[in-house]
């Protein structure tokens, strides 16, 4: 990984380049690439000041440049710290192409790191065509499911002034999925391609407890950011539920009573990703990459504990896990080398 690429995974990342720093350098490379193609994505998702079609146009014509569907001759592209293979680059990609398809976008960052992130995305894509043949298609199926779900969540949610809800339990249990639970799949294929005798249990069994960890995550990210989610015409939580409780999403803020026993059932669902999260991490016998597995369990099951002692508040609140006390737990983590005892009193104490 080059520096230029180091440092802006440091400045996009946060909590994730914590865990990402604990991985064997041939896993990596591939993680890091994934996060910052996945951010990249995200990010024009996220361009509020875009017109929702033009957003999902170009998250369209993106994923068609990172799945190698558009070619064009290019020269001295990429990432002069990626690994090469002796394979020719899959999808060379003119860096004009991508920096015409985002110069409406560019400027409109207020976040210094994303316009970098963005300003930088042809070298990054110039990365992907140097990784050996089986990384850059684990790399490509997983962000086709992310844009995928980025797209189909800008669908279903096209105007701020408008609060729309998803219609079923599935619909979110589908949206949790293409953006971090087949993350959980992707890093699961990584190790065990990488990481000599990665776990304890079968690459199966992995594979599902790791998609269960990924959506346990996001559905916390949902829960953490309702609040938000709701101001902005946003509402997750399944139509059926509120329509079942005798709410609409409109009246989730002047009777939160009738909205918390929907919310405490997705804390619930949300947890229980997490367990599987630390059975997941738990069967890892590689203890800097169970370190890094585990860590993002951890943070969510203390933000989980917030989350329920806030209550009806957590939808006015802004609920994050203090820097410090994530400190705290990768200092305990790296001094017992990620022990299963360490790890248990952690989780103990995090869910306090």
């Amino acid at each position: 990984m080059s520096p230029a690429n180091k440092s802006i995974l440091r400045a996009v990342a946060r909590s994730f380049y914590l865990s990402i720093r604990f991985l064997p350098t041939r896993l990596r490379e591939p993680v890091a690439l994934g996060y910052l193609l996945a951010r990249s994505t995200d990010t024009v998702a996220d361009t509020a000041t875009v017109p929702v079609k033009t957003r999902i146009e170009t998250l369209g014509r993106l994923s068609e440049i990172i799945q190698g569907k558009t070619s064009g001759a290019v020269a001295g592209i990429g990432d002069p710290g990626a690994s090469r293979t002796s394979h020719p680059p899959a999808s060379p990609i003119p860096a004009t192409t991508v920096d015409d398809l985002l110069a409406a976008f560019v400027p409109l960052q207020t976040n210094p790191a994303e316009c970098t992130l963005l300003k930088n995305l042809a070298g990054t894509l110039g990365w992907l065509d140097q990784l050996s043949a089986a990384d850059r298609a684990d790399i490509r199926a997983v962000l086709e499911r992310i844009t995928h779900g980025q797209m189909l969540d800008l669908e279903r949610f096209p105007a701020p002034s408008e609060i729309r809800a998803l219609e079923t339990a599935a619909d979110l249990d589908e949206y949790t999925y293409l953006v971090a639970g087949c993350v959980g799949e992707f890093w699961t294929r990584l190790c065990f391609r990488y990481v000599r005798g990665f776990a304890d249990l079968s690459e199966e069994k992995m594979l599902a407890l790791g998609q269960a960890y990924g959506m346990g995550l996001q559905l916390i990210n949902v829960l953490r950011d309702a609040g938000n989610d709701l101001r902005a015409g946003r509402c997750y939580f399944p139509a059926q539920e509120l329509t079942a409780a005798g709410i609409t999403p409109a009246q989730i803020f002047r009777e939160p009573e009738k909205f918390q026993p929907i919310y405490r059932n997705w804390i619930d669902k949300a947890e229980r990703g997490l367990e599987a999260g630390m059975e997941y991490s738990h069967a890892i016998r590689n203890r800097r990459v169970r370190t890094a597995t585990v860590l993002p369990a951890l943070i969510g099951m203390r933000t989980i504990a917030l989350l329920r002692k806030a209550g009806a508040e957590a939808l006015e609140q802004d609920v994050k896990v203090p820097r410090r006390e994530v400190r705290r737990m990768i200092f305990f983590l790296v001094i017992s080398s990620a022990s299963q005892r360490t790890i248990d009193t952690l989780l103990t104490t995090r869910r306090l």
